[in-house]
């Protein structure tokens, strides 16, 4: 009898860590654009390497640029291809956990001329964005500037 309870015991100690160490994976996986920290932009330059990473931690730019991502409209499980190379390349830093380091995420972004929008990818996770005129504009004046 006393086997079976430290068994069971086992059993239910085991199964316990392993659905709270699930939930926190899936926690850690999914950002929330409120959680953003900081924002490093890099333009890619004629020569198509990737200009010195401007960094950019003024929380009203921050909480612009929040505002912004927070618009994009995402298509899941796509691998897109671009004809050219991107306009730049932003890393997104987001604060999850106060006991964590901060979950980055890298997006590549083409501003496009003929309607004001823009083409976002994030080639980890294998989804294409795309954001409206307003917002693609205010994007575009905020990483090109310097």
């Amino acid at each position: 009898m006393k086997k079976m309870i430290k068994s069971l015991t086992i059993i239910l100690i085991s199964t316990l860590l392993l659905i709270s160490c699930s939930n926190n994976e899936e926690k850690l996986s999914k950002v929330n654009v409120k959680q953003l920290t900081r924002v490093d932009v890099q333009l890619v330059k004629s020569d198509e390497s990737y200009d010195e990473a401007v960094m950019i931690t003024d929380k009203d730019i921050v909480d612009l640029s929040r505002v912004m991502f927070d618009q994009i409209e995402w298509q899941q499980n796509v691998k897109a291809e671009m004809d050219r190379r991107e306009d730049v390349k932003v890393t997104l830093f987001f604060s999850v956990d106060k006991h964590m380091t901060e979950k980055l995420v890298e997006y590549f972004i083409w501003f496009n001329d003929g309607n004001e929008t823009a083409t976002i990818i994030d080639r980890v996770e294998n989804t294409y964005g795309t954001m409206d005129k307003e917002n693609a504009t205010k994007l575009k004046e905020l990483v090109l500037r310097k």
